[in-house]
C-alpha cells in the first residue's frame, strides 16, 4: 500500500514537473486585423503550436476533449463560436488512431463584434481563458489566460502583418458545401452509405477521403470503405457507433480529401448535412428494447436451425438419468406385450409416440392461449420485453441448478409415473408417452425451458412446430427400438456416466443465462441492471437452501424450512431484480424519477445558455460512495419533487473507464477522484461544489440558495461552447 502511494506521488510530481518545464502545446490569441472599427466584426484566432507528435482535438474529438474558450469581454461585445478547420486523424506514437484533431500550427478563428458606440482613440483589452487537452503517449489538460490589446480607429482596419494572411487562409479553407458536389446518405442499423457525386462533369478527382462525424454517429476509429462510383463520384461506407446518438435522421460532419475538393488543392473539407433517405434508411422502423440495444432476431427468423436444435434437445432427454434406465426396459415390455409380433411391437411404438406428441401439443396449446391473453392485455411475450427476458433468465438459472444437482424436481411424481408405466396394452404405451413428457421424466424440465422461450417469441404455428420437433426427438429412440428391438442389446448400461452427462448439460443453460443477462444490460439502466445481477445471486441462494434442506431423508421440519426459505429469499430476489416498466418505475406518488443525460462540456454550455439549473454528478461504477449517494439522495420523494418542479437538468459524467475529458474537468477543480457533484446556477460563473458524502438535506439546502428566476447577467462575460467548469 505504501509503495503504491509513493509511486502515485512520484508520478504526480513528475507530471507536474513536466508541465512546469515544458508545454508541448503553446496557445496565443492573435488577430487578422491591426485595429478595431466600431460596430464592425473582428476576426481573431486561438493559435496553437504543437510539439512534434502532440495534438489537440476537434469539435468531435472521438476520444479526448475539444478546445473551449471562456471570454471576458468589455460591455457590449459579443463572441461567436469557434470556427473549426477540417480535422485530421491524429495518432499515438504506435500508429493507433487517437481521435480527431490537429497538429503543427493551427488557427481556430472566432468572430468578435464590438458595440457600434465604441469610441475611437482608445485601446481595448480582449481577454479569454482557453482550455484544451493535449496528447501524445499521455494526455495532459492544458489551459491558458489569453490576452490581446488592439487600438480602436474610426477607419477600416489594416491587415495585421504577422497573422492576417494565415488567419484569412484558414477561414477561406473552412469546410463548406460547394455547388460542384452533391451528397446523399442512406443507412441501416449498422452502416451508413454516403454518396458524393459531381454536379455535372467532374473536373477534379479527390483522393484519400475520410469522414469525420460531428455528432459521434459514426465510429471514429473504424475503417471506412471508399469506392469510386465510375462517374467521378464516390461511395463511402461508414460504421454506426454503438455509443452514438439514437434515431438520428441526418448525417452531419466533414468529408476530407487530401488533395482538396476543388482544383488547385482548395477546400480540404466538404461539409456534409444530408438527411437519410431511400430503402436503406430503415432506422427507427424496427422496435428496439432501448436506446443503444440491438436484440437478436426472434427464433422464427431461423426456424430450420431452431427445429434441428429442438429435435436434438429431444434426443438428449433420453440420456437423462430418469429416462435412460427405463428405455430398454420399456422396449422389452413392448416386445413382451406384443408376443414378439413385429407389427404389434411397431404399433406400441407408434402409440407411445402419439402420447408424446399429444403431450407436447397440449403444452404448446396452453402457451398459445397464455400468449393470446397476454397480447390482449398489452403484455407482449418477446425478447424486446425486459420482464420476459428476465423471467426466462431466472427460469434457465433454476433449471441449470437442477442439472448441477443443487436440488431435484418432484421425486414423488417420478414414483407415480413409474407405477403408471407398468400398465399393459396400448393404453399403457400411450400413457408411457404422456408421462415421459409430463410426470415420469421431471428432469426434462431444464430442456423444455429453451423451447418455452422460443415458443413465446414466435408465431403459434412456429411454436407448434418447435414442440413437435422436441416430441419427435424424445420419441425417436423408442420408435426405432420398437422397429428393431434387437438394438436394445447395443445400448450402454446405465451408470455414473449419466449423472456426469446431466451435470455437464447445465453449462449450456448457464451460457444462455449469460447471454440473456447481456441483453438485459442493454434494456435496463445501471441501477436496474445491478438489481438483476444481485437478484440472480439471491435466487441461486434460495434454490440452494431449498435443495439443502429438502434432500431425501430430511425431516418434515427441515423440509418446511427449506420450502419457506425458497419462498422468502426467492421472492425477495425477484423483487430486487424484476425490471420495472416505464410506468412502474417512472413515478412514485406521482413524482417523476430523475432522468440522467450524459455529461459533456457542450451539454453544460447549452443548458447554461437556456438559464437552467444544472446538477452534475461525476461518478463511476466501482465507486461505492457514488452508488450510496445516488441511492440515498434520489430515492427521496422530496428531492425528486424539487427537481421536477424546478425543471433541474441532470447530467452524469461516468468515469468507470478512463475519460480524458472528465479527468480534465476534475483537475480544473483540483480533484482527482469521484464522487464529485456540482450545481450550476443561472448567471453564475462558478458552480456550487457539494461534499463527497451526500444526503437529501445537503442537496436540498444547496438548491434553496439558488433563485428560481435567472440571476442578473454578469457584465461583459460571454461563454462559447464548453465554458470553464462545464
Amino acid at each position: 500500500m505504501l509503495l503504491a502511494v509513493a509511486m502515485a506521488l512520484a508520478g504526480a510530481n513528475d507530471a507536474a514537473a513536466a508541465r512546469a518545464t515544458s508545454t508541448p502545446v503553446k496557445a496565443s490569441l492573435v488577430s487578422a486585423d491591426a485595429s478595431i472599427q466600431p460596430g464592425k466584426p473582428l476576426t481573431v484566432a486561438i493559435r496553437f503550436v504543437h510539439d512534434p507528435h502532440w495534438h489537440t482535438y476537434w469539435l468531435n474529438p472521438g476520444v479526448g476533449m475539444p478546445t473551449s474558450i471562456d471570454w471576458e469581454l468589455p460591455p457590449g461585445w459579443t463572441a461567436g463560436p469557434i470556427q473549426w478547420p477540417a480535422p485530421m486523424l491524429v495518432r499515438d506514437p504506435h500508429g493507433a488512431i487517437a481521435g480527431n484533431g490537429y497538429e503543427g500550427e493551427t488557427f481556430l478563428p472566432i468572430t468578435l463584434t464590438p458595440p457600434a458606440d465604441l469610441q475611437p482613440g482608445g485601446t481595448v483589452d480582449l481577454k479569454a481563458g482557453a482550455r484544451w487537452l493535449m496528447c501524445e503517449t499521455v494526455c495532459i489538460p492544458g489551459s491558458a489566460s489569453l490576452a490581446l490589446s488592439l487600438p480602436v480607429k474610426a477607419t477600416a482596419p489594416a491587415p495585421e502583418p504577422e497573422w492576417s494572411e494565415k488567419i484569412r487562409a484558414t477561414i477561406a479553407g473552412l469546410p463548406r458545401a460547394v455547388p460542384e458536389w452533391k451528397v446523399s446518405a442512406t443507412r441501416d442499423a449498422k452502416t451508413i452509405t454516403l454518396k458524393v457525386t459531381p454536379n455535372g462533369q467532374a473536373v477534379h478527382a479527390p483522393e484519400a477521403l475520410h469522414f469525420f462525424s460531428e455528432d459521434q454517429l459514426v465510429a471514429h476509429d473504424s475503417p471506412q470503405k471508399v469506392v469510386p462510383d465510375g462517374n467521378g463520384g464516390y461511395v463511402v461506407t461508414l460504421e454506426v457507433s454503438p455509443d452514438g446518438p439514437q434515431d438520428v435522421q441526418r448525417l452531419l460532419g466533414v468529408l476530407t480529401s487530401d488533395n482538396g475538393w476543388l482544383p488547385g488543392g482548395k477546400l480540404r473539407g466538404l461539409t456534409i448535412d444530408a438527411s437519410f433517405s431511400g430503402p436503406e434508411s430503415t432506422i427507427g422502423t424496427t422496435p428496439t428494447a432501448s436506446a443503444g440495444s440491438e436484440l437478436p432476431p426472434p427464433p422464427g427468423a431461423r426456424l430450420p436451425a431452431t427445429l434441428l436444435l429442438a429435435f436434438l434437445g429431444g434426443l438428449i432427454l433420453n440420456l437423462m438419468p430418469c429416462v435412460f434406465p427405463v428405455l430398454g426396459i420399456k422396449i422389452l415390455g413392448f416386445v413382451s406385450q406384443a408376443g414378439h409380433q413385429r407389427g404389434r411391437i411397431i404399433a406400441h411404438g407408434l402409440v407411445f409416440t402419439l402420447g408424446v406428441l399429444l403431450s407436447f401439443w397440449s403444452l404448446a396449446a396452453v402457451l398459445a392461449i397464455l400468449r393470446a391473453s397476454g397480447d390482449q392485455l398489452g403484455w407482449g411475450f418477446q425478447l424486446q420485453s425486459p420482464a420476459f427476458v428476465y423471467a426466462l433468465a431466472v427460469g434457465l438459472l433454476i433449471f441449470g441448478l437442477n442439472l448441477s444437482g443443487v436440488f431435484e424436481f418432484g421425486l414423488r411424481a417420478t414414483s407415480v409415473g413409474s407405477g403408471l408405466q407398468s400398465k399393459s396394452g396400448y393404453g399403457g404405451s400411450f400413457f408411457t408417452g404422456v408421462l415421459a413428457t409430463v410426470v415420469a421424466t421431471p428432469c426434462s424440465a431444464p430442456f423444455l425451458a429453451p423451447a418455452l422461450g422460443a415458443a413465446l417469441a414466435v408465431s403459434t404455428v412456429q411454436s407448434f412446430a418447435i414442440f413437435t420437433a422436441i416430441a419427435l426427438g424424445l420419441s425417436t429412440p423408442y420408435l426405432l427400438l420398437s422397429i428393431f428391438p434387437q438394438l436394445v442389446k447395443l445400448l450402454p448400461r446405465p451408470g455414473a456416466w449419466m449423472e456426469t452427462f446431466k451435470q455437464f448439460m447445465a453449462f449450456p443453460l448457464y451460457a444462455t443465462v449469460a447471454y440473456l443477462v447481456w441483453v438485459l444490460a442493454a434494456q435496463t439502466g445501471d441501477e436496474g441492471f445491478r438489481g438483476v445481477l444481485f437478484s440472480l445471486v439471491l435466487i441461486g441462494m434460495a434454490i440452494w437452501m431449498y435443495g439443502r434442506w429438502t434432500a431425501p431423508g430430511a425431516s418434515l421440519a427441515r423440509a418446511r424450512f427449506g420450502l419457506a426459505s425458497l419462498l422468502v429469499v426467492g421472492a425477495f430476489g425477484l423483487w430486487v431484480g424484476w425490471p420495472r416498466t416505464a410506468a412502474a418505475a417512472g413515478t412514485a406518488d406521482g413524482i417523476a424519477q430523475v432522468t440522467w443525460e450524459p455529461w459533456s462540456p457542450e451539454a453544460v454550455a447549452k443548458l447554461r445558455a437556456e438559464n437552467r439549473i444544472i446538477y452534475v454528478d461525476f461518478t463511476a461504477r466501482w465507486c461505492a460512495t457514488c452508488q450510496t449517494n445516488k441511492k440515498l439522495v434520489f430515492s427521496s420523494d422530496e428531492v425528486r419533487r424539487v427537481f421536477a418542479e424546478r425543471n433541474i437538468a441532470t447530467l452524469r459524467g461516468d468515469w468507470t473507464t478512463q475519460d480524458p475529458r472528465i479527468t480534465a474537468e476534475l483537475a480544473a477543480y483540483n480533484r482527482s477522484a469521484v464522487p464529485f457533484n456540482v450545481i450550476w446556477a443561472p448567471g453564475q460563473d462558478a458552480p456550487v461544489i457539494l461534499p463527497e458524502l451526500l444526503t437529501p438535506g445537503i442537496v436540498l439546502d444547496a438548491l434553496e440558495t439558488i433563485p428560481t428566476a435567472p440571476a442578473a447577467a454578469a457584465p461583459a462575460r460571454v461563454a462559447d461552447g464548453a465554458a470553464r467548469g462545464s
